[in-house]
């Protein structure tokens, strides 16, 4: 059973936190175990169960556990995601701390490489996944939120098949920002992101060509990019116009 050492009261609640952090990184509880009682942690690391409190709250927004009421609740270790990750970055660019051109510039400066990756890595079950994400972006659009999904669905499969886990975790960042972006203008979603832009990324892909791989997300990044510019523009525009 993983022990912990007692901690100064200075720092307490991060002292805590730290401690049980990288018991979770280090393997000492695995996704799905629970995690001693508050009584259980206060009593160990020799501090109140409102330092126990605040240090698992912190834990628990940073993702690395789950904190359940009732009767078979409980703190519980979770699988770590990208979602964090993700939403730390949303963060940042809803705050203005990230530009929609700066997005795009990432943006031209990763996809292509993880495409190319791609077509080095496909695997006939990466291939059926990627054909059918393909397919379904010429159905009709249902929704707004329904053609988002479909037309991200090709880029998160790409990153998951490039065989790089940062790059896929920055793709799913990229990506979830690039939709907060196009969710709080609602353009014309066809005309922004029209049926048929990931064809030849997806083509050079399935044919285990790289370097078409490469050369044809970077052109899809470049194009999408100055859509996603322009609708930024004209979104400010209108606002402009609406104030004065």
């Amino acid at each position: 059973m993983q022990s912990f050492k007692p901690v100064r009261q200075s720092r307490i609640s991060d002292e805590v936190l730290d401690q049980l952090k990288k018991s979770i990184l280090l393997g000492y509880f695995k996704a799905g175990d629970k995690l001693p009682s508050e009584r259980e942690l206060a009593e160990q690391f020799k501090v109140s169960r409102i330092a126990i409190r605040e240090s698992l709250r912190a834990l628990e927004n940073k993702g690395f556990i789950m904190i359940r009421q009732g009767v078979t609740g409980g703190t519980f270790v979770t699988e770590l995601t990208f979602e964090h990750l993700s939403n730390a970055f949303v963060d940042l660019f809803l705050s203005e701390k990230i530009s929609i051109p700066e997005l795009v510039q990432m943006r031209v400066l990763l996809e292509p490489e993880i495409a190319r990756l791609a077509a080095l890595h496909k695997d006939e079950e990466s291939a059926g996944r990627l054909k059918e994400a393909l397919g379904r972006e010429a159905l009709p659009i249902r929704s707004f939120a329904e053609d988002i999904d479909i037309k991200t669905m090709v880029h998160h499969i790409l990153a998951e098949m490039c065989g790089n886990s940062f790059f896929e975790a920055l793709e799913r960042s990229l990506m979830a920002m690039t939709r907060q972006a196009i969710q709080a203008v609602e353009p014309e979603t066809p005309f922004l992101h029209p049926a048929g832009m990931h064809d030849e990324v997806v083509e050079a892909v399935l044919a285990g060509n790289p370097d078409q791989a490469l050369e044809a997300m970077r052109r899809h990044a470049v194009e999408f990019g100055e859509r996603l510019i322009d609708m930024e523009n004209t979104f400010r525009k209108k606002k402009e116009n609406i104030i004065f």
